[in-house]
């Protein structure tokens, strides 16, 4: 099963369509393990010259590891 990042990313979007985030790959492949999953940037604010603040803490609860890589093998 291959995991590109617009899967990857598609996936995330299904489970909660405003969230906002990035992730940085060097060969173009989503996340394939848990741990890849959690170096994805969430974007939790604006600094005040409208910069993003991000957290490789994920703040959104309804998007795990388990329901995106289900979401990925759904496509």
């Amino acid at each position: 099963m291959s995991y590109t990042l617009d899967k990857m990313m598609t996936a995330i979007k299904t489970l909660k369509a405003n969230v906002e985030c990035a992730y940085h790959s060097d060969n173009g492949w989503g996340a394939s393990t848990e741990e890849d999953f959690n170096k994805i940037e969430w974007k939790t604010g604006e600094d005040s010259s409208g910069s993003a603040i991000t957290t490789t803490t994920n703040p959104h609860s309804e998007i795990t590891w388990t329901k995106v890589k289900a979401e990925m093998d759904k496509l």
